[in-house]
């Protein structure tokens, strides 16, 4: 049983994924967003407690591909569609309740908002190349999809909770959705190395730019707030490049 707990975790941050897809659907982005985060929490303490229990194992490693799929690769790219969507209507596109209401006719359409379902697939494709990879077991090659559905889902939670005008005319444009979506896509499956959070002891000396990185994550938390989860992934790659990984 204590060899299944890792897999129990896995399967908490599945269960999250599918929440936030419901929430994403009907509209509500913020708590679709949160759950979301919720996933990513339970998706880093699988990894822990696999290595703590000495309880890696194979099914336990495509699991945990599948979860992510769900919940860093279809949550946030309906996160985006919907985004997307409000940029062009003013609202949601409401899946459910359009469809309650008689269909597709009651939803203002658009093909444009479908890009945001390509965050999905270039989730799946990354996902899939990583467990084939043997290049990734010390660092990345690509921006982890946890990391991607960071900086999607913040851009909701900066708007509602620390809205501007200026703020809005920024995110809310739909072209730089759609680009932020392509970029998204293409920095994760671009053949980029990037250092991993993964401590195998804690001395300064062989972690330096994981302390490094941590300590100026908390201090954007502090100073930006919602503002800091964008800054923060972009700190990330932008710290990948010059590091020796």
């Amino acid at each position: 049983m204590v060899k299944q707990i890792p897999n129990i975790i896995t399967s908490l941050n599945l269960l999250c994924g599918m929440v936030a897809i419901l929430f994403a659907i009907s509209g509500d982005l913020i708590t679709a967003s949160f759950f979301v985060f919720i996933g990513i929490v339970f998706d880093f303490f699988d990894g822990l407690a696999a290595r703590w229990l000495n309880a890696q194992s194979e099914i336990g490693l495509q699991l945990d591909s599948l979860a992510d799929v769900v919940t860093c690769g279809v949550a946030p790219a309906i996160v985006m569609l919907e985004m997307i969507h409000i940029s062009i209507s003013g609202e949601p596109m409401n899946i459910t309740q359009s469809l309650a209401l008689g269909g597709w006719n009651n939803i203002v359409f658009s093909y444009l908002p479908f890009t945001g379902l390509l965050i999905a697939v270039a989730a799946a494709y990354r996902l899939a190349k990583f467990n084939v990879d043997t290049r990734q077991t010390e660092s990345f090659i690509g921006l982890p999809t946890p990391a991607n559905a960071i900086f999607v889902l913040s851009l909701p939670l900066i708007l509602h909770f620390q809205h501007s005008e200026a703020i809005e005319e920024i995110i809310m444009n739909k072209w730089f959705l759609v680009a932020t979506t392509l970029v998204s896509c293409f920095i994760m499956n671009a053949e980029v190395r990037l250092f991993a959070l993964k401590f195998k002891t804690w001395d300064f000396g062989s972690n330096k730019i994981r302390y490094l990185f941590l300590l100026l994550s908390v201090a954007a938390i502090v100073m930006l707030q919602f503002i800091a989860l964008p800054v923060i992934i972009l700190l990330y790659f932008v710290m990948s490049l010059f590091s020796k990984n």
